[in-house]
């Protein structure tokens, strides 16, 4: 997406008249609208738009925007230029720490040029490790771990989050959550993704009998582990390897996929476009390292 351009999104549960009230007012601030595209997902409907504001008063615009969400029942959120490619952080976990930890040392040390705003969970497991790295810490789940995503987006709003990592947040995030951060939730998966989507990956990988396992980090789309792939890490399945072995394997690359992924992506090196990533910068590590690849047959191939 163009950096330049400013980005409009309207999430609610009635699109009645919604598309066309956007589009008047942003026509009536002689706003030039450069893409338009709304989606339903699960009764949530969501209408954004990119939309080139230099000539505009952006106070004025965004004022009568909200006056018209405000009417409509229907939540607004703008982003203008000098507010997109943000590097404030929001880390959702569960129990695992694995990916909490790498990332707040990758922080820490500078190997990860960005800043852990807040670490959200639902479950209160990891909230020691936040706090030994100065990090707030906030339990949104009730007894069983079922959180409170209102209070999800609330805090996100009060850190100023601009980019949401998942690292091993064991939750299914609801259309409503993605739609409020769409292209800027990361979450990475044990698996070699298409391969194995969902719950137990790295058992359904056993049991299917794959010979290399991996892992995937990708952004979040309302279809479960469906959203554009960032970067992928690999590694051999022994053929007596339990579950425990491919976890125990898979868990240093989950945290080192999701660490590089959003490096990128704060950085300002991925775009998203045709429903995958293109990445501009040469040095990004993005699957197997080159000397793997020097590895592999070279011959025969097709001539014709």
């Amino acid at each position: 997406m163009n950096p330049n351009l400013t980005e409009v999104t309207v999430i609610g549960d009635d699109d009645t008249g919604v598309l066309t009230r956007v589009t008047s007012v942003l026509f009536e601030h002689d706003v030039e609208l450069e893409e338009l595209d709304q989606q339903e997902e699960q009764g949530v409907f969501r209408v954004k738009a990119l939309a080139d504001t230099s000539d505009a008063d952006e106070d004025a615009l965004e004022d009568d925007l909200a006056a018209a969400c405000d009417e409509l029942d229907v939540d607004l959120r703008v982003r203008f230029p000098e507010d997109r490619g943000g590097d404030s952080l929001g880390v959702l976990v569960t129990k695992e720490s694995h990916c909490l930890e790498a990332m707040l040392d990758a922080v820490e040390s500078g190997a990860l040029d960005a800043d852990v705003e807040v670490v959200i969970g639902n479950h209160s497991t990891l909230a020691d490790i936040a706090e030994d790295h100065d990090v707030p810490f906030h339990d949104v789940g009730d007894e069983n771990g079922n959180p409170d995503e209102s209070e999800i987006l609330d805090l996100l709003d009060e850190y100023d989050v601009d980019v949401v990592a998942l690292a091993r947040y064991i939750q299914i995030i609801s259309p409503e959550l993605v739609f409020h951060y769409e292209n800027r939730i990361i979450n990475v998966h044990p698996s070699l993704l298409p391969a194995f989507p969902g719950a137990a990956a790295y058992r359904q990988a056993v049991n299917k009998g794959a010979r290399i396992a991996g892992v995937t980090a990708h952004y979040v789309t309302p279809n479960l582990d469906q959203g554009p792939i960032i970067t992928q890490r690999a590694f051999n399945v022994p053929d007596d390897a339990k579950e425990a072995d491919l976890q125990e394997q898979g868990q240093p690359l989950e945290a080192d996929a999701l660490i590089e992924a959003v490096r990128l992506h704060v950085e300002g090196a991925l775009e998203v476009a045709d429903g995958r990533t293109y990445v501009d910068d040469a040095d990004a590590d993005l699957g197997l390292p080159a000397e793997v690849r020097e590895l592999n047959p070279s011959e025969p191939t097709d001539r014709n």
